[in-house]
């Protein structure tokens, strides 16, 4: 199938372009249900639902980090020692002090 794209107006083509779109969003909607029921069919021959097979593991929720090195300067300014430094762990850094300085 082809399509002269050059004596189309503006109005044409972008008309084109949503049909396009539309077609391209139907495929893919239509391919994701044909996998899905052959899944599901797959599960069922197995003696399983999908959900028994997808159900999702609940994340194990870690306690959050306790701070371990604080700002001289502001002691409500904390860090784990996790991640990217605080501006102030770098400005102190750069001062000369070590991290043992500003442990808690």
């Amino acid at each position: 199938m082809s399509i002269d794209l050059s004596n189309m107006s503006l109005k044409e083509l972008k008309a084109l372009q949503g049909q396009v779109a539309r077609a391209i969003d139907d495929f893919a909607d239509r391919k994701k249900k044909e996998a899905l029921a052959a899944v599901e069919e797959q599960a069922k021959a197995l003696g399983f639902t999908l959900n028994e097979l997808v159900a999702a593991v609940p994340a194990r929720k870690r306690a959050p980090a306790k701070a371990k090195y604080a700002n001289p300067a502001d002691r409500s300014q904390t860090w784990t020692g996790r991640g990217r430094k605080p501006r102030w762990v770098e400005a102190a850094l750069k001062a000369g002090k070590s991290l043992d300085d500003l442990a808690i």
